[in-house]
């Protein structure tokens, strides 16, 4: 007999929470997930899986494969935390001073280990699916190398799918959206040369923090003057730094910030009118400038098939929404979405009682939606590769 999507997964739940919670105390950064990596590696091997490691750097891919279907489904976790500082005072807060898993990665692996426990449990679909614990999420782009480690190449998927907690929403409900759905995101750094001097004889040398100071007034014109109001995009300076001394011109000033856009041809429209801009003050101010422009993560866009696949699958789950506006805020997912088709999806799991987001030292992912998150992947499995009425449970 097949079961639903709602199998019971109670006796899944306590040990989640404790492996989460272990997570949590003990967090590392992009690249260095080592530990957290041995841990899902073992877990994982005990559901007898087809497991590789050492993907991409610390990535784990593990297959588990049932009946006779070459359909495959990926459903992906990042691993990583963030070098901030944890001031939750949980007693499984971080052991580890400045690094902290403030944006949940460490609930997104206890949902999708969940999920690899019930369906190596249940083995009621037709086809594979791969796992994919993912490294480096946060900047510095772990997707990407364990694609350029031949990910889809070595483990191919029809689809792919990620979820993430979003504590904007309700707790439970699940929202996505077919095209743009997270931003892409660009880094500048601006340097202004002058020769530096003496204060009080300013018409001897190039001023470069005034230079820079008109570079910032120009720069935060591009978005209301140079994109049409029918296209989205934020540029935001960030950081100026120059000068040690009441009475000294410096000569150098850098400006760093980002850029935030869904459309690669604004992307474009940016980076050159930045360039122009930093040209016209030089010329302008007898100043030498340099721009750095990095685009290192593009817009995460969903196809609207697996967008409109996922809303389906989470309707037998939980409360759903098609989300409104995309957010500013950045995914490496995008790299997966260029090379395999798929979704990048939504749970909510609600304010804590701080009302804090993530990113925020008091965060903490919220164990209530451990559940629906591991029904979510089930649900995705399952219709994707159609339940396997002959399999054993």
């Amino acid at each position: 007999m097949a079961h639903s999507v709602m199998d019971d997964i109670d006796d899944l739940l306590e040990p989640l929470i404790q492996f989460r919670r272990d997570i949590h105390a003990h967090p590392e950064l992009a690249y260095k997930e080592h530990r957290t990596a041995r841990q899902i590696e073992a877990a994982l091997r005990e559901l007898d899986l087809d497991v590789h490691t050492g993907i991409g750097g610390t990535g784990i891919v593990a297959s588990l494969t049932c009946g006779t279907s070459e359909r495959c489904i990926g459903l992906r976790a990042d691993m990583d935390a963030l070098p901030i500082h944890e001031e939750t005072g949980l007693p499984y807060a971080s052991q580890h001073e400045g690094v902290f898993h403030g944006c949940g990665h460490d609930g997104h692996v206890a949902m999708l280990l969940g999920a690899a426990q019930q369906l190596a449990r249940r083995r009621n679909f037709d086809g594979t699916v791969r796992f994919i614990f993912q490294p480096a999420e946060e900047g510095e782009g772990g997707a990407r190398a364990m694609i350029e480690d031949g990910l889809f190449r070595r483990f191919p998927c029809d689809r792919v799918f990620a979820l993430h907690n979003w504590p904007d929403l309700p707790v439970g409900t699940v929202a996505t959206r077919p095209g743009p759905i997270m931003a892409a995101a660009d880094k500048f750094r601006i340097i202004v040369s002058g020769r530096g001097g003496h204060a009080a004889m300013p018409h001897s040398t190039p001023d470069a923090i005034l230079a820079a100071s008109d570079l910032v007034a120009q720069l935060n014109t591009i978005v209301s003057r140079r994109i049409a109001p029918t296209a989205t995009a934020v540029l935001s300076v960030t950081q100026i730094e120059g000068g040690r001394s009441h009475n000294v011109l410096p000569a150098e000033v850098s400006l760093t910030g980002t850029v935030r856009t869904f459309d690669p041809a604004v992307q474009d429209t940016i980076e050159l009118a930045m360039r122009q801009v930093a040209e016209g003050v030089a010329h302008a101010s007898g100043t030498r400038i340099s721009v750095h422009y990095d685009r290192y993560y593009p817009a995460t866009i969903n196809h609207q098939d697996a967008a409109q696949e996922a809303l389906e699958a989470a309707s037998g789950v939980t409360r759903t929404l098609l989300a409104g506006d995309p957010a500013f805020t950045s995914e490496d997912f995008a790299f997966m979405l260029q090379a395999c088709e798929g979704a990048y999806i939504w749970l909510g799991q609600g304010r804590n009682d701080n009302d804090v987001p993530l990113h925020h030292p008091c965060y903490d992912f919220n164990d209530r939606v451990l559940a629906i998150g591991i029904k979510l992947h089930i649900a995705l499995a399952r219709r994707h590769l159609a339940e396997n009425s002959g399999s054993s449970n």
